[in-house]
């Protein structure tokens, strides 16, 4: 007699839709590009921020992209670019920003795997938390490289402003 095996995560939500309801509750526009992705844009502090979570159920992993609303250009010093990406990687737990060779994009990634478990909609909302929370840290970085001409230390310095005590 033949046995029926079950896949473990047959009855397990799916993540995309876990943070579909994550991104319905914040009250934030979103697509759904397939039952695997979906694409939203937030409102930050600076700036728009553009996400896009992708699941890959061959490797049972979350991953998340995001994009900021600046790109590198011809005229600027891709060396000081560089050193900033270096520099603010350094100093992330979690995830870490790219630079898009082909159109001069500037992305934060983060990937989530969850091998023989479940993802929870509590980690899915910390991933999207800890995604915007990063770009909106950093943007300002950015900004004062591409626009203002300064280097990565300078940059971060001016950018960041880093508690170094209690009030």
């Amino acid at each position: 007699m033949p046995s029926i095996q079950l896949d473990e995560f047959a009855s397990a939500p799916h993540p995309i839709d876990m943070l579909e309801r994550t991104v319905e509750d914040n009250g934030w526009a979103f697509e759904r590009a397939g039952r695997d992705e979906l694409n939203l844009s937030v409102a930050g502090k600076w700036s728009d921020h553009h996400f896009s979570f992708t699941w890959r159920d061959d490797l049972k992993s979350l991953h998340l992209s995001s994009t900021f609303d600046m790109r590198i250009t011809e005229g600027t010093h891709r060396q000081n670019v560089a050193d900033l990406l270096m520099y603010v990687n350094a100093r992330l737990w979690i995830g870490h920003f790219d630079l898009w060779h082909e159109d001069g994009t500037i992305v934060f990634r983060h990937a989530m795997i969850f091998p023989g478990a479940e993802a929870s909609p509590a980690q899915c909302e910390a991933l999207l938390n800890l995604a915007l929370e990063a770009c909106e840290h950093y943007y300002p970085a950015f900004q004062f490289v591409l626009w203002g001409g300064k280097s990565a230390k300078d940059a971060v310095d001016a950018a960041v402003l880093e508690c170094a005590g209690r009030a």
